[in-house]
């Protein structure tokens, strides 16, 4: 039986793929592109709305300086180079849920070109293009519902229309899916470091289009493209390209062709539909937005956004690495969140061993998460409380035993672990070497085999007898101590 990934492996074989994508970004401003109006998720329907954002005759746009400020922010964390004076445009469409008949946007001018993202995938680095980035206003929701015994009904919520946006579009650079989960994923982490966004694709703070096509290797022209529409997850956006790419082959073998169109993904069959035949630029028919100035962001105004920059996650993960002697893995975990990194560069400021405080995470912590289901920011312990427990650990004043204990019975109450340790009585480790030896010495007449093979010469079998002390002792006593006596011992 071929399976998904065989049947992708050879299609991936004969043809090359070429991935790009359009990624939608909801600012995190308190009101919209061009009015008053609030921006907050979940209120009511069409209570967010305005005669600007509504459409209605005579109603003219104002624009939101908050917007530009965090749509170049976003654009110089992204390496874009920022246009000083831009342009806005009428791009004209018609949805049930756009009350203008256009959506103003950028086309020719945007504010942003020419960035680019780094990526690593299966070890190997590499950098992915960013042909632009241009600041929009979203359009409203339609809401599909549909009851027994009557025919589907559509509602038309406009609190999201003209709540401002991002539109990142990358160059045609990747090459499979695990590289656009991988672009995706460091793009997401970036704009969350600059604050600019939530990217919260439930709340369709970040939504993600995937254009697709595949051509025989060594062939330079592009095939056809088709575009998977409003992916909202990365997981998802994964499976539709795998799809797409196995689904384009089958087509191209089979002596048929690709159409240039827009597909829907349907993650329950995990298979994408035709939905409508893709638009080109001219179908929207752009012209510059007349109730608009030229958007003007000089190089002082630049300088004064630039300096709001934090530290981006590439660079904080290479500082950690050299300033707390981590591995490149740790900080990879350690920096998926600015709020993450900041915990523990607060912990580990206070900690005698700042690795041990990151091993500790990685070794104790993110099972338990994971075992669990929740993020790390929803974790009983705290980065602080790790901290705390690594220093005992260093202190020999609890065992790893103790440690692994505690941090069991945190998670079973949800405390965090200096409140589980104080109530558990604080408990110390054993310092009665006289019990000590005794185990010891039971250990080492039960394994007698395991006791030749030391004294013959295989020194690391003294680790053995450690990890049998420490199971029947249960971790009461100091490590160090236990290992200075079990050498004792056996070379005695």
């Amino acid at each position: 039986m071929v399976t998904a990934s065989e049947t992708l492996l050879s299609a991936i074989s004969k043809y090359e793929v070429v991935i790009g994508l359009e990624v939608h970004v909801q600012l995190l401003t308190a009101t919209k592109a061009f009015c008053a109006c609030s921006t907050k998720f979940g209120a009511p329907p069409n209570t967010n709305v305005c005669p600007v954002c509504l459409g209605l005759p005579g109603a003219l746009p104002v624009l939101n300086k908050r917007a530009v400020e965090f749509a170049t922010l976003a654009a110089l964390a992204l390496n874009c180079e920022i246009r000083e004076t831009s342009i806005f445009a009428r791009k004209n469409y018609f949805y049930p849920d756009l009350p203008k008949g256009y959506q103003i946007s950028q086309y020719d001018r945007p504010i942003a070109e020419h960035g680019h993202i780094n990526i690593k995938v299966n070890g190997e680095s590499k950098r992915i293009g960013i042909t632009r980035l241009h600041m929009e206003e979203d359009a409203g929701k339609s809401l599909h519902d549909g009851f027994p015994d009557s025919d589907k009904n559509t509602y038309i919520d406009l609190n999201r229309s003209g709540v401002p946006l991002v539109e990142i579009v990358s160059e045609p650079d990747m090459r499979t899916p695990d590289e656009a989960h991988e672009y995706l994923t460091r793009l997401k982490e970036i704009i969350l470091y600059t604050g600019v966004s939530d990217c919260n694709m439930e709340e369709g703070s970040l939504r993600c289009d995937a254009n697709i096509s595949v051509r025989p290797w060594g062939q330079k022209e592009f095939g056809t493209k088709a575009e998977v529409k409003n992916v909202n997850s990365f997981r998802f956006i994964k499976q539709a390209l795998e799809y797409e790419i196995e689904r384009q082959v089958e087509l191209i073998e089979s002596g048929g062709k690709v159409a240039q169109e827009t597909r829907l993904y349907n993650s329950s069959e995990g298979k994408t539909y035709s939905m409508r035949s893709k638009e080109q630029a001219h179908d929207y028919r752009y012209f510059p937005e007349p109730d608009l100035r030229p958007l003007v962001v000089d190089a002082t105004w630049q300088s004064e956004i630039k300096k709001t920059m934090p530290e981006l996650p590439e660079a904080r993960r290479t500082r950690l690495v050299s300033d707390y002697g981590i591995t490149e893995q740790d900080a990879g975990v350690l920096t998926m969140t600015r709020s993450r990194a900041d915990q523990f560069e607060e912990a580990a400021k206070h900690s005698k061993n700042p690795k041990r405080v990151a091993n500790l995470v990685q070794g104790e912590l993110m099972g338990r998460l994971k075992a669990k289901g929740i993020d790390m920011e929803q974790s009983p312990i705290s980065m602080k409380g790790v901290a705390v427990s690594a220093d005992l650990v260093e202190a020999n004043a609890i065992s790893g035993k103790m440690l692994k204990d505690f941090y069991d019975i945190a998670f079973e109450r949800g405390k965090d672990f200096p409140i589980v340790y104080a109530e558990e009585g604080s408990p110390k480790q054993s310092t009665d070497t006289g019990a000590l030896e005794k185990i010891i010495d039971e250990a080492i007449a039960a394994n007698p085999s395991q006791l030749a093979q030391y004294r013959g010469g295989k020194k690391t079998v003294a680790a053995f007898f450690v990890g049998q002390v420490m199971k029947a002792s249960k971790g009461q006593f100091s490590p160090a101590v236990v290992n200075e006596l079990v050498g004792k011992k056996l070379d005695g």
